[in-house]
């Protein structure tokens, strides 16, 4: 049976966040995934703060982007968490929105070949080896970090293109596939990750989903909650989310035909809605995990869709078996 997690929302006020973690740890959720975007808050400080503040709920972050720290301080950050709170721990490394990036001084010419190098970098680390031959971007050669934890957290790398998706099958322990990720989606983004033939995690990897959710008596009434957490994918960049779909093409031309991305977002049919969420009643919901599950996930977060994520955490909940 596939996990069941939450997010913890980006721009929570900072009075909540732990409280936020111990509800969502309280109410069953598998797991708590912490966000680091640009203009935020840290992932690696959110995550040692929820991990301390709870007891058993494993806690990712989602994701450090790998242009953004040194790969041997990174590793030394993520093996004190793993220390600290052994098994409880997902690490998720990605690019980082192109744009952000881009404003920090920290876009390479080559972010497959920079994302490679840190996430074999930070996983040899993390084993307790000497770091890797220096790379295009990465030297840690030879650099060994002394305390590491007892077994290495998982390394996800959240991605969305094809190429990068294979650099995830090759390097790291499994795929965080971030919103919005439907079943087509997700099979085919595991067949993509299965190809790569140099795949080097241990036992079957990790695929982890992100979706707006909202849960209500009334399925329609709920869909309509997430509408706005939809507005974006009908932009380039979630082509690759979309391309599986059957309504891909109608879904890009009701994009061109809107003239906003919320009037797109409004007006999109009920049906699709249900495809690209985790919204409606709690049977519904759980329907649309367990469709996830049977396409390969092996978690499936859900991220607030509601204007207070705080009170709507007991509603989400009402999905967990």
């Amino acid at each position: 049976m596939a996990r069941v997690g939450v997010m913890l929302p980006r721009d929570l006020p900072a009075n909540q966040v732990l409280t936020y973690a111990r509800e969502a740890e309280r109410l069953g959720f598998d797991e708590l995934w912490v966000v680091e975007d640009l203009g935020f808050r840290g992932g690696v400080a959110q995550a040692g703060a929820v991990l301390a503040a709870t007891s058993r709920i494993v806690v990712g972050i989602g994701i450090l982007p790998a242009g953004a720290r040194n790969a041997a301080f990174a590793a030394m950050e993520l093996a004190t968490l793993g220390q600290l709170f052994p098994g409880r721990l997902i690490a998720g490394i990605g690019h980082g929105m192109p744009d952000w990036m881009r404003s920090v001084g920290a876009h390479p010419a080559s972010p497959l070949t920079l994302l490679r190098e840190f996430t074999v970098a930070v996983r040899t680390l993390l084993r307790g080896e000497p770091g890797p031959a220096a790379g295009r971007y990465v030297n840690v050669e030879g650099v060994a970090i002394g305390e590491v934890p007892a077994v290495a957290p998982p390394v996800v790398l959240g991605v969305r293109g094809p190429k990068s998706i294979a650099v995830a099958g090759a390097v790291a322990d499994g795929l965080l596939l971030a919103e919005p990720a439907a079943p087509a989606y997700v099979a085919e983004s595991i067949k993509r990750m299965a190809a790569a033939a140099e795949h080097s995690g241990v036992g079957a990897p990790e695929v982890i989903t992100y979706d707006a959710a909202a849960v209500g008596l009334d399925g329609r009434a709920a869909r309509d909650l997430v509408r706005p957490g939809l507005a974006w994918i009908g932009e380039a960049d979630w082509a690759p989310h979309l391309a599986p779909l059957p309504f891909a093409a109608d879904l890009a031309r009701h994009r061109q035909a809107s003239g906003s991305r919320a009037e797109f977002a409004a007006t999109m049919p009920d049906e699709w809605v249900r495809a690209l969420a985790l919204a409606g009643t709690a049977e519904e919901v759980w329907g649309q995990i367990a469709d996830r599950q049977a396409a390969g996930a092996t978690s499936c977060v859900l991220i607030p869709a509601e204007p207070d994520p705080l009170a709507a955490l007991a509603r989400l909940a009402s999905v967990l078996p």
